[in-house]
């Protein structure tokens, strides 16, 4: 686990001494838990303010800008689904959902919705700190990103500072995950990539051997991209990963 000295000087290396501390919006129902997990925070260095509901912390969330949430699925008054539902309708802060479901349909469940990331409890608090780290590095190198940063495979285009994917010049709307799954392709376009490494890649961490996510992405991003479309630019090699490529 990084000290806060550490972090701090990370932080600081990457985006400038000036910059004030990364404020966190923790939504927990569970008084020990929140409370656990705010200590633990702001040792780290950062800002966290705490919600205990559904509505408060869509309450909160208006009032600031926020350099990540964490965010719980079971809520009262409002779930963390529809919170996470409500908050995308407006903003790509990122989003890591703690939850008790292991189920991998109700992991995906989440990520469909809009979350970013997501960790079963219980965990590790290390493993969690390590995920806030990962989310919000993503998220500053997503900023700030050159505008001139376009992609192109054939007829299919990904323009990451408009975040905006045409094929035939023709718009395609993909989720945040299965944007950056696809841009993370067409950076190594050609490239054969494992299902291991677009899970460390795009998801930041390992899944604990749930490579099959990456292939419900995949089929995703194959129904919106190839489906329609002459060449088929989603490539399956078998026992080794995915690539893309013309043909």
């Amino acid at each position: 686990m990084f000290t806060e000295a550490e972090v701090r000087l990370q932080l600081s290396t990457q985006w400038g001494e000036a910059m004030s501390p990364a404020k966190i919006l923790l939504v927990e129902d569970e008084p020990n838990v929140a409370q656990f997990i705010q200590l633990e925070l702001r040792h780290e260095g950062y800002e966290v303010t705490v919600a205990a509901d559904g509505e408060q912390a869509l309450a909160l969330f208006h009032q600031t800008d926020w350099s990540l949430i964490l965010l719980d699925w079971m809520l009262p008054k409002l779930d963390g689904l529809e919170v996470c539902r409500r908050i995308r309708r407006t903003s790509e802060v990122p989003i890591i959902l703690l939850t008790a479901r292991d189920y991998i349909g109700d992991k995906i469940a989440g990520l469909d919705t809009g979350a970013d990331d997501y960790i079963t409890k219980p965990f590790e608090i290390e493993e969690l700190l390590a995920r806030v780290r990962t989310n919000i590095r993503r998220n500053h190198r997503e900023m700030n990103r050159s505008s001139t940063d376009v992609l192109q495979v054939e007829d299919l285009v990904i323009d990451i500072r408009k975040r905006q994917v045409t094929r035939a010049e023709e718009r395609i709307e993909l989720t945040q995950r299965e944007f950056e799954l696809l841009y993370f392709l067409m950076q190594h376009q050609g490239e054969v990539i494992s299902r291991e490494r677009l899970l460390s890649a795009v998801w930041g961490y390992d899944f604990a051997g749930e490579t099959n996510v990456v292939d419900v992405y995949i089929r995703y991003l194959r129904n919106k991209v190839d489906r329609k479309h002459i060449p088929k630019l989603i490539h399956t090699i078998r026992g080794v990963g995915y690539v893309i490529r013309s043909g």
